[in-house]
């Protein structure tokens, strides 16, 4: 999921581990058959969105454009697709040690273009999200 965001940040145990002032705030889910190439064009993508507003009103600009920052999310429970039960399933995700590799290396090529800020893997996070629009996207890369 990306939106676009205000300020936002993720806490820890009551503390501030990440916080943008202005860009995406990026929930990422890594999924079984999800590779480094995966990601590749993940960040590829999402830089390239135009989704922040130029001059004019309009969303035009992508996230280097608007001078944005990036507030990646590691979220595992995004892999239910919710097709049948009413109880989530999450049997797609990758498994944590691989997953946590992957996310790592996601922030570590998008922040090669922007600041990047995370959440912790695998905690309990507090994420407060300031969303401008109402402007969600949801994007699959496999």
């Amino acid at each position: 999921m990306v939106q676009r965001s205000g300020v936002s940040s993720v806490r820890v145990n009551g503390s501030i581990v990440g916080e943008i002032d202005h860009g995406m705030v990026l929930l990422v889910c890594c999924e079984k058959g999800d590779t480094e190439r995966t990601i590749s064009k993940a960040c590829e993508k999402i830089l390239k969105l135009r989704i922040f507003e130029d001059e004019n009103g309009r969303m035009n600009k992508d996230i280097l454009a608007a001078d944005g920052k990036i507030l990646a999310i590691s979220q595992f429970t995004l892999s239910w697709d919710g097709q049948k039960g009413n109880r989530p399933s999450f049997d797609n995700s990758m498994p944590p040690t691989e997953a946590q590799i992957l996310f790592d290396k996601f922030c570590v090529i998008l922040s090669k273009e922007v600041p990047v800020q995370k959440g912790e893997f695998g905690a309990r996070m507090e994420v407060q999200i300031t969303n401008q629009g109402p402007v969600t996207f949801s994007l699959s890369f496999l």
